[in-house]
């Protein structure tokens, strides 16, 4: 075991920790596979009955992957470390999503990225006053992966396409909201929560002990964000979304786009701040990555169409093994574009510059042995 897991069994209850709060619980590729490891062995372990899973310290579950250790696996020349790294991190997400026995996810304070891989496939997936949610990779010229993809498709209405693009955080009546968590339960109950499971008698099930402790989070702004959110990010481009966004912010009544669409905006919407935000939102998209943001669109998009959590793994799988081709985390994406002539070229600074089929070709691209051999 090394320093930063830590795991235990007593009373039915394996409760393992992510134990390195002075990274913020951050995944390395050692704490992957040692994970991997316990939960193989607890599955036909007759003495654990329900998977307790945390993070150690008061700020946060798990802030995402290594972010250090990938730059250098990303640096090697065949990036073979890299997609290793993706492969095993995905397999063990996969695992906690069938696992035969009770997962309880606990996502005190901070949770991205890697940590909504653990966490955001559990059976019982718990959140607190504390708790901080989200999928923060466009930000830093990414895209959502982890299952992410899987989670964001199955938002209601067009929610996950403003969580992947803007990179918003939720917090706990969000997180409920969009179907990342299940349950509220206060910060301080934790402990009581941990202690009754372990007492549980039958008939009580993990999920029905949870729920002893559950309360209403309040309302999500989420929620209320609905109305225009669906209005603007329906658009089919980027581009066009940016558009809507603007012209809601501005009293417009409609936008159009080249494309020929149009939207017609709630006249009072829901959400107080709507008009604020939504320019606030378009101001974001126009300081992103223009190829991470198109790359994403394409793909949380068909995640809605894909079969299993397996099949939207593997589709981001694809697109992280592209990315880690053209990222250098210096210098940004060297994606290919298009210029007027027809031209190849690298370095997008603008959306319209964007070859608008590499999306496709990226997430049909098989060169990689893929996360589960055929």
């Amino acid at each position: 075991m090394s320093d930063h897991i830590s795991a235990s069994v007593a009373d039915g209850v394996g409760h393992v920790t992510l134990d390195r709060p002075q990274a913020l619980n951050a995944l390395s590729y050692e704490m992957i596979v040692e994970l991997t490891a316990i939960f193989e062995l607890w599955r036909n372990d007759s003495e654990v009955g329900v998977v307790v899973l945390d993070g150690a310290g008061e700020r946060g579950f798990c802030a995402g992957g290594d972010i250090r250790e990938l730059y250098t696996y990303a640096s090697n020349d065949d990036h073979a470390e890299a997609r290793q790294f993706f492969r095993e991190e995905y397999r063990l997400d996969a695992m906690i999503a069938r696992y035969p026995k009770p997962v309880v996810a606990i996502m005190d304070g901070i949770t991205m990225g890697g940590g909504i891989g653990l966490a955001g496939h559990a059976s019982i997936r718990i959140v607190t006053e504390r708790s901080r949610i989200a999928m923060p990779e466009t930000r830093i010229g990414f895209t959502p992966d982890v299952g992410g993809s899987w989670l964001l498709a199955k938002a209601p209405g067009e929610l996950g396409v403003h969580l992947a693009l803007n990179s918003r955080t939720m917090d706990a009546a969000d997180a409920m909201h969009v179907g990342f968590a299940d349950s509220f339960v206060p910060s301080e109950r934790l402990p009581h929560v941990i202690q009754a499971l372990a007492e549980r008698a039958d008939p009580g099930s993990p999920a029905e002990i949870v729920m002893l402790f559950d309360e209403t989070p309040g309302p999500s702004a989420l929620a209320l964000a609905r109305d225009w959110v669906d209005a603007c990010y329906s658009a089919p481009t980027v581009a066009e979304i940016i558009e809507r966004l603007r012209a809601f912010s501005e009293g417009r009544a409609t936008a159009s786009a080249a494309s020929g669409t149009s939207s017609a905006f709630p006249q009072h919407p829901l959400d107080p701040g709507a008009t604020a935000y939504a320019a606030a939102a378009a101001d974001e998209l126009e300081t992103l990555s223009p190829t991470a943001l198109t790359v994403t669109l394409e793909a949380v998009r068909r995640a809605r169409t894909l079969p299993s959590l397996e099949a939207a793994l593997e589709q981001e799988f694809r697109l992280v093994s592209w990315f880690i081709e053209q990222h250098d985390l210096r210098e940004g994406i060297r994606a290919q574009v298009i210029d007027k002539d027809r031209n190849p070229r690298w370095n997008p600074s603008t959306l319209a510059e964007v070859d608008p089929g590499l999306p496709a070709r990226v997430i049909d691209d098989a060169r990689f042995e893929p996360v589960w051999p055929a």
